[in-house]
């Protein structure tokens, strides 16, 4: 493909911008992947470019976020395994059930979701002791990997969005431990798809690789910011996520 010079200055500071957003709240590729678009890609190339970048990206965030102990790995390693299970009966489900009808749930939902966050004050669960080992905390864990997986192979966009929501929400944790344990799943999940995408031929990485460092850039400022300022920054963060979301699925409705 010819990308341009101008190609690239429209791309790279989206990419940057999308791993910021995805490094504190999660849903960058609700910019990232529109960018690439944008510039031409095919969308199976998008797609998979865009793994690639967002999946380089966010190993700096799990880095990061795992130095400075907001990675509950307790939580995470049984979200993750049963994310891939839910994943792919999302995939399957999505086979048989028109998308539309989800993105009216999801129309509905969203805003829900919105105004929960918005109005919920959250007590400093910095100090609360919580067992992760506990039967109950597992049980929900595996819960959450499942649906939010399930959600994940059926439709995807704001993945990681609701599992920060759903973690801060049953599990009670605090917004940098919620976002630090999200991104693990998330890298996962992003990993799994690389691969499939790398196997078919699908990744264009004289694009990918140069975009992968502004992705970099992009996951370390913005989980820099959201080890310092904590919830005053994850929840605006989130909230624009979800009016992106909105927009995006009530787009596609009409």
């Amino acid at each position: 493909m010819n990308i341009t010079l101008m190609d690239k200055f429209i791309l790279f500071p989206l990419i940057f911008f999308a791993g910021f957003v995805d490094s504190i709240a999660g849903g960058g590729g609700l910019i990232s992947l529109p960018a690439y678009l944008f510039i031409g890609l095919p969308s199976h190339n998008a797609l998979a470019t865009n793994k690639l970048s967002s999946s380089i990206g966010t190993i700096i965030s799990v880095t990061r976020y795992a130095n400075n102990k907001a990675i509950i790995f307790e939580i995470g390693f049984f979200s993750v395994i049963f994310s891939f299970i839910g994943s792919f009966l999302g995939a399957k489900l999505a086979m048989f059930i028109p998308d539309n009808i989800l993105k009216i749930i999801l129309s509905i939902l969203i805003p829900l979701a919105a105004i929960l966050i918005f109005f919920r004050h959250n007590k400093d669960s910095s100090d609360k002791v919580i067992d992760y080992k506990a039967v109950k905390t597992i049980i929900i864990s595996c819960l959450i990997g499942f649906f939010i997986g399930m959600y994940d192979g059926f439709f995807g966009p704001g993945t990681g969005t609701f599992l920060i929501i759903t973690y801060v929400s049953f599990l009670s944790l605090d917004h940098v431990k919620a976002s630090g344990t999200a991104k693990i799943v998330n890298l996962a999940s992003n990993i799994s798809a690389l691969t499939a995408f790398i196997l078919g031929g699908k990744v264009l990485f004289s694009i990918g690789l140069p975009a992968a460092i502004f992705g970099i850039a992009g996951h370390w400022v913005g989980s820099g910011l959201a080890l310092k300022k904590g919830s005053k920054i994850i929840k605006p963060v989130i909230l624009i996520v979800l009016i992106l979301l909105f927009i995006k699925i009530i787009s596609d409705i009409i």
